[in-house]
């Protein structure tokens, strides 16, 4: 991957732009030679989690927590990294359609996170029914307009225009402005061309995780708007992640990643654009955390999953059983789950409003003989003096392996 010169870039070439003395690093070519095996390897891992993710079923109402838990982080990841002070609850609460109560002169926060909710959603929905979300310079300059949509601007700063002056942000410089827009079409140039096609085993899920992270670290390199370029670099990273078919929770990953290591993200960005070029180093640290974050995710979608399993396994248990006490019994067991941690026998009635419809007239002792015929069958546990549901069996129906 060496980049392609077109016989148009050849005649831009040959008379020299700004760019090439200023910033020499954007020179639209990746020298993968050096790269060690564990690059690879961290590679195929990366594209085989997401494949597993994409196979994985899930209750609709599951897969809607699952792709709502992660958009949130993705927005809170990308907007925090600017300096936005929303919460990660906050903004999870935004994801779900709740209002946030915020002060009025902080209401910018919250249209800040609500342009990448929507825009990723939008494009979600887009993708999902088929269409194509075009990588091309106009499209780079729309995101920059979304994700400014709403904000108070410096003066000079026209959401979705390229800049046509200097720029900076703490030790670096902007590519010069003049060069801007013929960067942005070398750039999608470059992205949509045979660079990234899927050749030498890779695949296209292989390629387009390297391109999404070459065409964020590019548009950070250039730095062609007057605000929004990190915003802009990662949503289009977003972007070519979701339109290569890698499932929608797992597209948000790099941005959480960036933001929960922010401090080094600042560093390695700061470092390529003054290697002169060499950009595996920023691509090993964002695919080590893509891995590290997929590795998550996949726990999550574990727990989910192990979750819905316990409950069939519950109903089943109780399915022949008509009484009174096993209908309280099973409710029981159901919220101990839900609940995900031990709970003092004394408070078993106020566990959830069910329950204390169920346990209400009923003797006191009533819940402490529901939870002891629990125990006897082995389907809830001891926990000190609290008790829990015994979630353990489950793990009985996980294939049979070595301990490590």
């Amino acid at each position: 991957m060496t980049g392609v010169v077109t016989k148009h870039m050849t005649q831009q070439m040959t008379f020299g732009r700004s760019y090439e003395t200023t910033h020499p690093s954007l020179n639209f070519r990746v020298d993968f030679r050096p790269a060690p095996a564990s690059f690879w390897t961290t590679l195929g891992e990366c594209q085989s989690k997401c494949e597993h993710l994409a196979g994985v079923p899930l209750r609709p109402d599951v897969a809607r927590i699952l792709h709502t838990v992660y958009l949130a982080k993705g927005a809170w990841g990308t907007t925090a990294i600017e300096g936005n002070t929303l919460s990660e609850e906050e903004v999870l609460r935004r994801a779900q359609g709740k209002e946030l109560d915020v002060p009025q002169d902080k209401e910018y926060l919250t249209q800040e996170v609500d342009n990448i909710l929507n825009e990723s959603n939008r494009m979600l929905t887009v993708i999902a029914d088929g269409q194509t979300v075009p990588l091309t310079p106009q499209r780079i300059c729309e995101i920059n307009k979304i994700v400014l949509n709403g904000l108070v601007l410096d003066d000079g700063v026209i959401p979705g225009e390229i800049r046509t002056y200097s720029v900076g942000v703490m030790h670096y410089r902007g590519a010069p402005a003049e060069d801007c827009p013929f960067l942005f079409e070398r750039l999608c140039e470059w992205l949509n061309g045979p660079d990234f096609h899927s050749h030498a085993g890779l695949s296209a899920v292989h390629m387009a995780i390297l391109k999404a992270i070459i065409a964020h670290l590019y548009v950070e390199w250039i730095h062609g708007f007057g605000d929004g370029n990190g915003r802009t670099g990662r949503l289009l990273e977003v972007q070519i992640l979701m339109q290569s078919g890698i499932p929608s929770p797992a597209c948000h990953l790099l941005s959480n990643h960036y933001n929960q290591t922010r401090r080094e993200y600042l560093r390695q960005l700061r470092a390529a654009s003054e290697s002169g070029g060499d950009i595996l180093p920023f691509m090993t640290y964002a695919l080590n955390g893509l891995l590290d974050e997929l590795r998550g995710q996949i726990a999550y979608v574990r727990k989910l999953h192990m979750e819905t399993t316990w409950v069939n396994f519950v109903h089943d248990i109780f399915r022949n059983q008509r009484s009174k006490a096993a209908h309280r019994q099973k409710a029981l067991l159901l919220d101990l789950a839900e609940k995900g941690e031990a709970v003092p026998v004394s408070e078993l009635d106020e566990l959830s409003s069910r329950l204390s419809k169920e346990y209400a007239g009923m003797h006191p002792r009533t819940p402490a003989r529901d939870i002891e015929a629990l125990i006897a069958q082995d389907l809830a546990v001891r926990d000190g003096k609290k008790v829990k549901a015994n979630l353990e069996l489950i793990s009985h129906f996980l294939p049979i392996k070595a301990k490590p």
